[in-house]
């Protein structure tokens, strides 16, 4: 790619991101940091009547935890002199007219024309206005809406995950850009962002497919130049129906609470529905690396939270203690690099780690059933002499079964529920080291330590 690529993620700060965002947002920023480009995050935050401060900084920390650190930050509430001047140009060249009918009247002119057999779109009658209808209007107190004037003809793009697509502008409304209140929709303030931020690239939702064809003839209008684009398949709950931020869909910050590790969720966001493999990834430099936006596939991509939670225990197990040293150190988890390789196998969540960490370091009630009282005090004779290290185990069991003629369950069920209090865990080879001789000599005796 000759030029660096700039990509944006423009959310609406007016509920909580969930993982379809999530994918939207890792597709933007993995692709631009892999050519070497700029990402861009993005408040859509216009609509004062419903953007808010905490969703906006609820957003500045779910993108945090993902991983993603953006190289750029920006506020479409604080551009608003840049879309006062795109909306002068636009009335300039005569591409954006007034309408005064309200809600209701559009309404039930959708509903004449589909009684009729036409498309419910907007039929221009504002175009006819004469000055003194218009001024007839406003002395009533009505003030316009701002609608763009498309050309009506096909706008046509090749799309980095579709292929060529294709709008007719003539089968649409008109949109609008400017409401009555005077202030802009996304519609308007995206396009302006996007040509003055030097956006080269759109990778989105397949909802804003059509959008996309408005969008380009404003661009068009306003002598911009026209970025590529790419309509992304929608991630679903596993009954089908679509994620919503309104009603709060597998949002990151319950998926954060709940314990799911960020790198599971980015792998799954981004390779679900696609036609590569749904496996654990060492960061988000190899999902970069994974990223074709031609393998995406068309049809709707399931997101199983069932999945996302057996991807999270399979990416604790991947993953190197550097990865998470400090997160371990908030859960008061020591031990270092080799209490982590030896629990990470065990793990279903980070914070079970924690459970571990108290099983080597004490105290843990043995569990000593009184047939085995007189094996356990003999284990206990038997263990070896300091300094330990990652044979103990072994030269352990070497002299123990023969000294007690036990082997296979009988030897090693009763030493593991001594030590540790647990039917099952990690291998208690990697674990001794770990309890120390101290400690393991007084659980083998049935005390507390």
């Amino acid at each position: 790619m000759s030029t660096p690529p700039v990509l944006r993620f423009a959310p609406s700060p007016t509920g909580l991101l969930h993982v379809g965002n999530a994918r939207t947002a890792l597709y933007n920023a993995l692709f631009a940091w892999r050519e070497g480009g700029t990402f861009i995050l993005r408040y859509d935050d216009t609509d004062t009547a419903r953007s808010s401060e905490a969703f906006a900084e609820a957003i500045a920390q779910d993108v945090a935890w993902l991983g993603l650190a953006p190289d750029r930050v920006e506020h479409q509430s604080r551009r608003l002199d840049r879309y006062d001047a795109a909306v002068a140009r636009l009335k300039a060249l005569g591409r954006l007219y007034p309408a005064y009918e309200t809600e209701a009247e559009l309404e039930a002119m959708r509903q004449s024309r589909r009684r009729r057999g036409l498309p419910p779109i907007y039929d221009r009658a504002a175009l006819k206005l004469t000055g003194e209808a218009r001024a007839a209007w406003e002395a009533e107190g009505r003030r316009p809406h701002w609608r763009f004037k498309l050309d009506g003809r096909q706008v046509v793009w090749d799309d980095m995950v579709r292929g060529r697509q294709g709008v007719d502008t003539a089968t649409l409304s008109d949109p609008v850009l400017v409401r009555e209140d005077g202030s802009y929709l996304y519609t308007l303030t995206s396009v302006v962002d996007d040509i003055e931020m030097g956006v080269t690239h759109v990778v989105r939702g397949e909802d804003h497919v059509t959008n996309s064809g408005v969008q380009i003839e404003i661009i068009e209008a306003l002598g911009g130049p026209v970025p590529r684009f790419g309509h992304h398949n929608l991630l679903v709950l596993p009954s089908g129906e679509g994620l919503s931020k309104r009603l709060g869909h597998l949002s990151l910050r319950a998926l954060r609470e709940e314990g799911e590790e960020s790198l599971a969720v980015a792998a799954l966001a981004v390779l679900t529905g696609t036609s590569l493999a749904v496996e654990p990834v060492a960061g988000l430099d190899a999902l970069a690396a994974k990223i074709d936006f031609t393998k995406i596939s068309r049809a709707p991509a399931r997101f199983d939270p069932a999945e996302l939670s057996a991807l999270t225990a399979a990416t604790l197990h991947h993953l190197p203690f550097e990865a998470v040293a400090g997160r371990l150190a908030a859960l008061g988890v020591g031990g270092g690099d080799d209490f982590w390789r030896a629990v990470r196998g065990n793990l279903n969540r980070l914070a079970d780690a924690a459970d571990w960490w108290r099983v080597v370091d004490g105290p843990v009630d043995p569990a000593v059933v009184p047939e085995n009282t007189v094996f356990l005090e003999q284990a206990a004779a038997l263990l070896p002499q300091t300094p330990w290290d990652g044979e103990v185990y072994p030269r352990w069991i070497a002299a123990l079964k023969p000294a007690s003629g036990r082997a296979g369950r009988a030897l090693f069920h009763p030493l593991r529920l001594a030590l540790t209090g647990r039917e099952s865990g990690p291998e208690m080879k990697a674990l001794l080291p770990l309890i120390g001789r101290e400690k393991a000599a007084a659980r083998l005796r049935g005390e507390n330590a």
